[in-house]
């Protein structure tokens, strides 16, 4: 039971009026900065009104100060400044004022007020609304992406681990077991152990499709959606089931995924008798939506897909007769599609049944264009790596190695989180492979493609073999580059907050999702909660924090660094700050640079100072990699540029202020006066150093904290305001 809605407060067994009593949970996309800059100022301006407040912060280290039940049921009112989905359940029968995670940092008071007459939430949904973000006239933490985008980015985030073990454990099957044969391509003898291996991997890319599409609905509908989206999805990529030789594959997921999500929140709507409502969402809810879906998919979607792929069949048919480059052009194109579905499918089939009647050729087409997708969409990555995420990277090294075992699902990952740019690159670079196979007659004697088939000598006219690959490769990866890079570019001129992007969120994030995911781990949730200090009046850091800092051998190695400028070890304490990352050698009272590339520069030079920075342009490459993502600076004159990179050996912490101030692309449109870099190795990146970012951004919301630092009149001067976050 909770206690009623309406305030004033209730509870208390005392004859005196109670204090009011809110509760607050703020959330942004990456879960640092404004996660916290929100909760501190919440928590100042209750103190100003004399209101009780606690502040439950879901950042990047895990939730803190999380809300009880018991929290719950004596609270007056709740705050909810997100801009991701937080779970709304749990406060049925509470007034709830949902908003942007800005509108927390700029417009505390009013929050506090408009809580006072805000509507009770009924407990109907578990997640904020998609419009949660535009309420109290503030466009929240600034432009979201769709929910439709969010929910295609959990999807994908929590396919990869499938594509990834299932593609590598098949390509190394092969590889290390497998041979030709003209009657079944790469062959694997049975009951081997190598066989196994294969198997395993099958059963990885045969979830693959399923977990797509539920895990779309679900970002949509929440836990109700996961079974009749999964199921949705193993339909749609079972052609057996509506008499189609070839499954939908990962387009017919995404449709799946999307129709369950929004099929189980429409069910949700229906109003029916109260007795039923707890049986609704483990129950009714997945039986219904998950016959309604699968049905309509198997008589209503899945006839006009095998209309297509009979159709298609009969119209290559017809074609072999024609231009060998037309009709290898025509293969690419159709291999590259989608990678596993009915078009590609067909054009698989269409070869590799020419196989018999002596035509090597159409299958030579079909095997140069099968590697191009994900050789292309590998390289893309390393050609221009600041436009895709960490876990997109690491993606993209799995997808050259299927690439090189013909393993064209490699692709998918990317395709799905960004089909407007990658399909067309793929079919542009499979139509030039297959179109160059076919000029060169290109011949490949297995149903089977990629290098890998050309090494085990399958293939006649290796040469040309080869240069079809490499040319549609290249051309692939080119036009990827060039389309998500217009993409990127459009989509900067919109604000972001906190390096709000994609990955899967989404952000790619490999087994879980982060709708929006930063790729440098200083960004979204790459750390575990080890320690959960309070959110609203935290001006120290915690004492987990500090002490698991000092006895590192990072902190022990800077201050034996910064011991020279002391007559001790000992006395080099004196100078450092933030657990011994931010010392007297890197504090600069008086920033030259007039914008914000020069700064990063600038600082990434002043970390240098402390022999931490073994490679100087690729610290100022990793920090703009993270710009890109979306804007450091915080608002309220501050910037936390950050990086994440081997670049440096140790963790280290710049500060540096800017009397003009430097364009930042602030939420707020201030310059940045106030900036602090931070950079920590690959190998070093958990929890500490996002702590550093929350515990700054927390005290970086203290108006006298800020105005110390920045009338502060030399470096030691800076360093005595600084210590009071140490």
């Amino acid at each position: 039971m909770t206690s009623p809605a309406g305030l004033p407060p209730t509870g208390g067994g005392s004859g005196e009026r109670q204090r009011l009593k809110l509760l607050a949970v703020t959330a942004c996309p990456t879960g640092i900065a404004h996660t916290y800059m929100a909760a501190e100022k919440l928590s100042q301006a209750a103190e100003r009104l004399g209101v009780d407040i606690k502040v439950e912060t879901q950042g990047s280290i895990g939730a803190e100060n999380v809300l009880t039940d018991n929290d719950v049921r004596t609270a007056d009112g709740v705050i909810i400044a997100a801009d991701k989905d937080v779970d709304l359940s749990r406060f049925a029968g509470k007034r709830v004022v949902t908003v942007g995670v800005a509108e927390g940092i700029h417009h505390p008071e009013q929050l506090i007020e408009q809580v006072r007459t805000a509507p009770v939430h009924g407990g109907g949904g578990s997640g904020t609304s998609t419009s949660s973000s535009t309420n109290s006239g503030g466009s929240g933490g600034g432009k979201e992406r769709s929910v439709g985008y969010k929910a295609l980015m959990n999807g994908v985030s929590y396919m990869i681990p499938f594509v990834v073990v299932g593609g590598l454990l098949i390509a190394i099957s092969l590889s290390l077991g497998g041979h030709t044969d003209p009657s079944g391509g790469l062959v694997i003898p049975k009951d081997s152990f190598w066989m196994d291996v294969n198997n395993i991997g099958v059963i990885g890319f045969q979830l693959m499709v399923p977990i797509l599409s539920g895990y779309i609905a679900y970002a949509i509908g929440d836990r109700p959606a996961l079974v009749p989206g999964m199921v949705g999805g193993w339909i749609a990529n079972t052609g057996s089931l509506y008499d189609s030789e070839a499954g939908a594959g990962f387009i017919g997921a995404i449709v799946t995924g999307f129709l369950a999500g929004y099929l189980v929140l429409w069910i949700k709507k229906v109003e029916v008798p109260k007795f039923v409502r707890p049986i609704m969402p483990i129950i009714v809810i997945p039986i219904v939506a998950t016959t309604a879906l699968g049905l309509f998919f198997i008589y209503v979607i899945g006839e006009p897909i095998s209309w297509v792929f009979e159709h298609l069949t009969d119209w290559l048919g017809g074609m072999t007769g024609t231009s060998a480059v037309l009709l290898g052009a025509i293969l690419g194109l159709m291999i590259a599609f989608d990678m596993g579905g009915p078009v590609n499918k067909t054009a698989f089939l269409f070869g590799a049944g020419l196989i018999a009647t002596g035509n090597q050729e159409v299958m030579g087409m079909c095997a140069a264009a099968i590697p191009v997708m994900p050789l292309g969409q590998g390289l893309a990555t390393l050609i221009r790596n600041r436009l895709y995420t960490e876990q997109e990277r690491e993606t993209g090294l799995a997808s050259l190695f299927m690439g090189l075992f013909g393993i064209s699902e490699g692709a998918i990952p990317f395709a799905a989180a960004r089909p407007a740019q990658v399909i067309p690159a793929n079919m542009l670079g499979g139509a030039v492979a297959g179109a160059l196979a076919g000029l060169a007659g290109v011949e490949d004697a297995v149903p089977h493609g990629g290098p890998i088939v050309a090494v085990l000598g399958a293939v006649s006219g290796v040469p040309m073999f080869f240069v079809a690959v490499v040319i549609g490769t290249v051309v692939t990866a080119l036009t990827t580059v060039a389309l998500v890079d217009v993409s990127e570019r459009r989509r900067k001129g919109q604000p972001m907050v906190d390096g709000l992007a994609p990955q899967p969120e989404l952000a790619l994030a490999g087994a879980g999702v982060s709708v929006g995911a930063g790729s440098d781990g200083l960004g979204t949730g790459g750390g575990t909660a080890t320690a959960h200090a309070p959110a609203q009046r935290t001006d120290s850091v915690p004492a987990s924090a500090g002490s698991a800092a000092d006895a590192s051998p990072d902190a022990t190695a800077d201050r034996s660094a910064d011991a020279s400028t002391d007559a001790s070890a000992g006395a080099s304490d004196d100078d450092e700050v933030l657990s011994g990352y931010l010392t007297a050698r890197t504090v600069k009272v008086r920033l030259d640079s007039g914008d914000k590339e020069a700064a990063i520069r600038e600082m990434a030079g002043l970390l240098a100072a402390t022999g931490k920075v073994t490679d100087v342009e690729e610290l100022v490459a990793a920090a703009l990699r993270r710009e890109e993502q979306g804007t450091t600076g915080l608002g309220e004159e501050i910037a936390i540029p950050h990086a994440k990179t081997d670049a440096v050996t140790a963790p280290v912490v710049g500060f540096a202020r800017s009397a003009e101030g430097v364009e930042w692309g602030s939420l707020d449109g201030t310059k940045a006066k106030l900036v602090f870099m931070i950079s920590v190795p690959e190998a070093a990146a958990g929890d500490e150093h996002l702590r550093i970012l929350a515990l700054l951004s927390r005290k970086l919301m203290d108006t006298g904290f800020r105005e110390r630092l920045m009338t502060a009149p030399d470096e030691a001067a800076v360093l005595d305001v600084l210590r009071e976050i140490r």
